[in-house]
């Protein structure tokens, strides 16, 4: 029995102080690399333990074939991510879609000192004429509008400032092809300025138009720098099918 001498050696090496237990291992150490004859599957491989391979026991083969098939499903993974990876790029990479644009064009009206953007006999698209940011030229400064270069959702938002000597009295609203989606207004008799902002997130087809508009009858007066009109791509829309399917 291969157990016996062992266990015969190890009561030594147990009872044993530091030095006696390191000149206990070695003489295990030679006796376990002396050992010939050949090992079952329910005994201890003291050879292999010495020598620090991976495995020491008869599941060593069953651990190596493990070992090699999580290294090829890893492999397989990676080149999986890797091609995805490249597959958003070149999704995402051409549709780099945002703009900023600020400051209304504004005049004086006859018989007043305030520069406004209005009144108007009908609503009218405020062309934000300052643009600071515009990729893939989707906005229109000469007309306020933004046109979706590719579908996809969208996020916008839009903040109003008016500031009158009487009373404050503008109605403004995001528009869609033609359809108002939100809006902000203000009538007040005791505050000569005031403020307002709001966000959307659209979904939009490619050639869909946004844009903001000032309500018929409705003024924005002084610091028209304070009115900002922006917007950018969140994502665009692709074919889920086709991309399930793919990898």
């Amino acid at each position: 029995m291969v157990v016996l001498p062992v266990l015969f050696l190890l009561g030594p090496l147990c009872l044993s102080g530091p030095a006696e237990a390191l000149t206990a291992a070695e003489t295990l150490k030679e006796a376990a690399l002396n050992l010939d004859k050949p090992l079952d599957c329910n005994t201890w491989d003291c050879k292999c333990a010495f020598e620090h391979q991976r495995g020491c026991c008869c599941a060593t083969k069953d651990m190596f074939e493990l070992e090699d098939d999580s290294f090829t499903r890893t492999k397989h993974l990676w080149f999986n991510i890797s091609a995805l990876k490249y597959r958003v790029k070149e999704l995402t990479g051409g549709v780099r879609v945002a703009f900023k644009a600020s400051n209304i064009a504004s005049s004086t009206a006859a018989g007043s000192s305030d520069t406004c953007f209005g009144p108007f006999n009908t609503n009218m698209p405020i062309p934000y004429n300052h643009v600071t940011l515009n990729h893939n030229n989707g906005y229109n400064p000469a007309l306020g509008v933004f046109t979706a270069p590719a579908a996809g959702v969208y996020v916008f938002s839009f903040s109003v400032f008016s500031q009158e000597n009487r009373r404050l009295y503008y109605q403004v609203q995001l528009m869609k092809n033609g359809e108002r989606i939100v809006g902000v207004w203000e009538n007040n008799r005791q505050d000569p300025e005031d403020n307002a902002n709001q966000n959307v997130v659209l979904e939009l087809q490619r050639g869909d138009q946004v844009y903001i508009e000032l309500m018929s009858g409705r003024k924005l007066c002084k610091f028209h720098a304070e009115n900002i009109f922006t917007g950018y791509m969140l994502y665009p829309h692709t074919n889920p099918y086709i991309d399930m399917y793919e990898y």
